[in-house]
């Protein structure tokens, strides 16, 4: 009965590589396998806690009464301790809780952006502000606006404000704060993917970045322009839009959109060659997803047939 426990470690194996397969992976393709891994091990490790509760509360008599099954059976044959049951109920609550709560604060968050964002009129989807903050962030809606301070763009030459608008139109067109989202909710219902959460915004950040450095034809310029901007933010913290891809978070440490994520592996990453498409490590995450999904199926199947022989016995 191991394998009920697999997918609840598989996961911690994933937070643990994260980070490396981050720096390794296209961005592109680090962010989908990491969201993808994030959501999909957070759906096993989800049912192994259901399968743990269920198996405690197979053992109450009047489940029995409506399932008539013999609850002597299963208290004598179940393979999984009353305690571990009951802790696994416990956490699949507190687990469904932290999502609901969560899911609550995104979408409200996702509605106000959509809201602001239909108030800034303009010709073009970037928008300058006056004010004396140094801000840029994309602004999810429909259409989507990249909000800038005037003061920011004065700080820029051309290129620069080039860079900056690429990187920002990336998040916009690929859609990034619903990675995030999505890599956040799978990490309330498990801990252990908080690791995998924050690599899928480093990874939006890094996939932003590659796609400013191919508008602009230098990797230097956009790496020349993050540090530029990180040293103009740095004494000048900003409060930014709960939904804004520069936080993707209630409030910043963050300044701006070209300072979320860390800024020294962003240069470091823009100064050397683009990263490749490794299939060898697609193909492995793939097998961790399958390896815990079986694990859930199998031990799914044996509480089955532990009902049945409980039934029998009735």
């Amino acid at each position: 009965m191991w394998l009920l426990y697999l997918p609840l470690v598989v996961p911690a194996l994933a937070g643990a590589a994260a980070r490396p397969l981050a720096g390794l992976l296209d961005p592109r393709q680090a962010t989908w396998l990491l969201t993808t891994t994030a959501v999909a091990l957070a759906g096993c490790s989800s049912a192994a806690l259901a399968l743990l509760a269920a198996y405690a509360a197979a053992r109450a008599p009047f489940l029995a009464v409506l399932g008539d099954y013999s609850a002597q059976v299963v208290r004598r044959d179940d393979p999984i301790p009353l305690p571990a049951g009951a802790l696994g109920g416990i956490a699949l609550i507190v687990a469904a809780v932290a999502v609901a709560i969560l899911f609550r604060r995104r979408a409200r968050a996702l509605a106000a952006a959509y809201r602001r964002a239909a108030r800034l009129h303009s010709d073009d989807s970037a928008v300058v502000v006056s004010g004396s903050g140094i801000e840029a962030y994309a602004l999810p809606g429909r259409p989507g606006r990249i909000v800038i301070t005037g003061e920011l763009l004065d700080h820029l030459g051309t290129d620069g404000r080039a860079a900056l608008i690429a990187h920002e139109q990336a998040h916009l067109a690929g859609r990034h704060h619903l990675f995030v989202a999505a890599a956040r909710l799978a990490a309330a219902t498990n801990p252990t993917l908080v690791p995998v959460a924050r690599s899928v915004e480093y990874t939006v950040e890094r996939w932003a970045d590659e796609h400013a450095a191919d508008v602009t034809g230098s990797r230097e310029l956009v790496a020349q322009t993050i540090g530029q901007v990180a040293l103009l933010a740095s004494s000048r913290p900003a409060r930014l839009p709960s939904m804004s891809l520069a936080v993707l978070g209630t409030f910043a440490r963050r300044a701006s959109l070209a300072l979320a994520g860390p800024v020294p592996r962003r240069v470091a990453a823009l100064l050397t060659r683009p990263p490749r498409r490794r299939i060898v490590v697609l193909a492995a995450c793939l097998a961790l997803i399958v390896v815990a999904a079986a694990a859930a199926l199998d031990t799914a199947g044996d509480l089955h047939a532990l009902v049945e022989v409980a039934q029998a016995g009735q």
